[in-house]
């Protein structure tokens, strides 16, 4: 659609796509003259996005060929300011700051006599200033690289001068993969992880752990993306990433940044993409290690009074209509693109940031007038565009992901059609509509038609991520999906050499067919939380005061899979074929399926995607013989995944040589139809025998 010349250029393309929007072309348009505005007038005052964009190479610390130091910082509410540290004995009048019209500071630390820098490879560092009443305050820079927290001395962070010699400095090897679209990995793939988490052992894992053990395992299982949460400095470890203090500092708990720059490169030479869970949507209210009252006011990054606090997060909302503040983000964004080497943002919190309620006691209908009103923030809006528009100009290959809850239309349409730009959404209603059916139903009483069309249910011509449960369903206060089915049977019936109960048999078996229902059925990409894959038997819970600062739930336990008396091997397997075969018949990038029966009595769900037949039997007790299923394009099939296998910790009921034949007669709406045995609790997958 974006490259028909025939559309309209003025932010109302998207009515063309979706004409149930006309009502609201109106309101389209002005999102767009917005947008345009704003970036108007970052060309007039900044020469564009692209140079607005290099925030980092301006602000903060910039080293010179000389080894002299300019550090430049915007606090527009004190009346001086001064670079103090290690450098200069933390002496206040050594190192004061000129101001701009603008209230940007700058100092220049001029190199040492033999030519060396005068600030010190990882020093401490901090800026001072003071305001107008006279009194004094002590600031991490906004812009630092480097932060770092010692508990035994005290829960601030420490801002670190971060500028390792030329021998010290990562150098990237590996090129960028190829976007999911032209290469045979299929469609995307999501690998949910968390650095921090990633052991066995009750401890906070590293990013060179990450590397040597979980990098082969992910690619193993048939990802071809990771989504790293928690890389942002974050104050409090059981915010699981979301109380970001230090936005261009990656997390110093699991090393250093060169380290982190190691695991991606690493990735990228397993062909796997990496991207970084972004957090934009709201700030740490830290003001001694965080942006709060950064120069004394209540206004510097954030909007003041009550539009700028999060009751619900406790956190601080951005000012999104300041010229500074998307020079911050923009450049944020730009600096883990250029730095790191990611190659995407899933972005947290979208829906909290589209509206000015935040999504916090609001319920969507779906109805077109909750997401064009008087609630929505025009200025949130403006930036996600800006993002989305100067990412996918810059870099070609991006991918954006939002995480909203809300059902915005237009959210991944590109910005020239009048959207805001994202490539997909996540699919929250999914994860949800099985946590009700496992808290509150049995799996007779389950509605196949209800199961399809919460899968099937997503906007036409907007990519959209599908998973079964995330980071969210696993924390302290919920379950995992396994832990629903099987709960405490996991501590004592999960070994080969106990007997299968009804409890574990069930568990395995249903886990296996809802994650394939929601690969297949669901969306356009998939996700799945690390360890979920195979049934981790424990929720998340981070160290806190509440659990006597416990690691034993703040860790995944692979060791489980590795001890081949356990069944959580069953459903490793099961995740690695299905991811396998999706490689292999790309099912992702595939039109939508066509969904030919939902019956309710048998409970039978049976679609066709990418050309292959699949056939879910959801019922408790019922195996079906001979089960007549409709099917389009005549032929000879197979057997190409089937969940009863031995090895998936089925019951081996079926035979994998079996062959197919279709019969010349509709059914179910199709032109063919086959027959086909359908043990209980089983899904089959048939392919076409060329």
């Amino acid at each position: 659609m974006s490259n028909d010349q025939n559309l309209p250029t003025d932010g109302t393309a998207v009515v063309v796509l979706d004409p149930w929007l006309e009502p609201y072309k109106g309101s389209i348009k002005h999102r767009f003259d917005l947008y345009r505005e704003q970036a108007q007038s970052i060309l007039d005052n900044e020469g564009g996005l692209d140079e607005f964009s290099k925030g980092y190479e301006k602000r903060g610390f910039i080293v010179d060929e000389k080894n002299g130091v300019r550090y430049t910082e915007w606090a527009p509410g004190v009346k001086e300011a001064r670079l103090i540290g290690d450098f200069n004995n933390w002496d206040h009048s050594a190192n004061p700051m000129k101001r701009d019209d603008f209230g940007v500071w700058e100092c220049y630390v001029e190199p040492k006599a033999d030519g060396s820098c005068a600030i010190p490879h990882d020093s401490m560092i901090k800026v001072s200033f003071t305001k107008p009443d006279g009194t004094t305050i002590d600031r991490l820079p906004p812009w630092i690289q480097r932060v770092t927290q010692d508990l035994n001395v005290s829960p601030v962070y420490d801002a670190r001068f971060w500028n390792p010699p030329k021998e010290e400095r990562y150098t990237f090897k590996n090129q960028r993969p190829c976007p999911v679209e032209v290469t045979p990995e299929g469609g995307l793939k999501i690998y949910e992880a968390h650095v921090g988490i990633s052991t066995p052992e009750p401890k906070v894992g590293s990013y060179k752990e990450f590397e040597k053990n979980l990098l082969p395992r992910i690619k193993e299982l048939g990802y071809n993306c990771i989504q790293m949460m928690a890389v942002m400095e974050h104050a409090y470890y059981a915010s699981f990433g979301y109380q970001v203090n230090s936005f261009f500092a990656a997390s110093s708990r699991y090393g250093t940044p060169e380290d982190l720059k190691s695991l991606i490169d690493a990735a990228h030479g397993m062909g796997l993409i990496v991207l970084l869970d972004v957090v934009h949507s709201h700030a740490s209210k830290n003001t001694e290690d965080g942006l709060n009252y950064f120069d004394g006011t209540d206004h510097c990054y954030f909007h003041e009074g009550g539009r700028g606090r999060h009751d619900l997060w406790d956190s601080r909302l951005f000012n999104y209509g300041s010229h500074e503040v998307l020079r911050f983000l923009l450049s944020n964004l730009r600096f883990y693109m250029d730095e790191y080497q990611f190659d995407g943002f899933r972005f947290d919190g979208v829906t909290s940031m589209m509206y000015k309620h935040h999504g916090m006691g609001v319920g969507f209908s779906g109805g077109y007038h909750e997401y064009f009103g008087d609630d929505v923030d025009m200025e949130a809006m403006v930036y996600l565009m800006l993002a989305n528009e100067l990412l996918h100009k810059l870099y070609p290959n991006v991918i954006t992901i939002a995480e909203d809850v809300s059902g915005m239309p237009t959210l991944c349409r590109p910005v020239a059609e009048g959207g805001v730009g994202f490539d997909y959404r996540l699919s929250m209603a999914i994860p949800d509509m099985w946590i009700k059916l496992l808290k509150e139903s049995t799996d007779d009483k389950w509605e196949i038609g209800n199961i399809s069309h919460t899968l099937t249910n997503r906007r036409h011509a907007e990519k959209s991520i599908a998973y079964a449960e995330s980071h969210d369903q696993a924390l302290v206060g919920d379950k995992t999906l396994a832990f629903w089915m099987m709960d405490a049977e996991m501590y004592t019936n999960m070994s080969d050499l106990s007997e299968l109960t009804p409890v574990v048999d069930r568990g395995i078996a249903l886990h296996k067919m809802i994650r394939l229902v929601v690969h297949s059925l669901g969306g356009e990409g998939y996700l799945n939380f690390e360890g979920n894959e195979f049934g981790h038997p424990e929720w998340m819970d981070f160290p806190r005061e509440g659990n006597g600062n416990s690691f034993q739930h703040a860790r995944r336990q692979f060791n489980l899979v590795d001890d081949k008396l356990l069944r959580y091997k069953y459903l490793y397997e099961f995740d690695k074929a299905m991811n396998n075969l999706e490689t292999q018949y790309k099912w992702l990038s595939a039109p939508q399926a066509y969904v030919s029966l939902k019956h309710e009595g048998d409970k039978m769900l049976v679609f066709e995607r990418a050309g292959l037949l699949f056939i879910f039997n959801f019922h408790y007790k019922e195996s079906f013989v001979d089960y007549r299923v409709g099917i389009d394009v005549p032929g000879k099939y197979k057997i190409v995944l089937n969940s009863d296998e031995k090895r998936f910790g089925g019951h081996e009921r079926l035979d994998m040589n079996s062959e197919y034949f279709t019969t010349d007669m509709e059914w179910n709406g199709r032109r063919n139809y086959l027959q086909a045995y359908v043990p209980s609790r089983v899904v089959l997958v048939l392919g076409k025998v060329d």
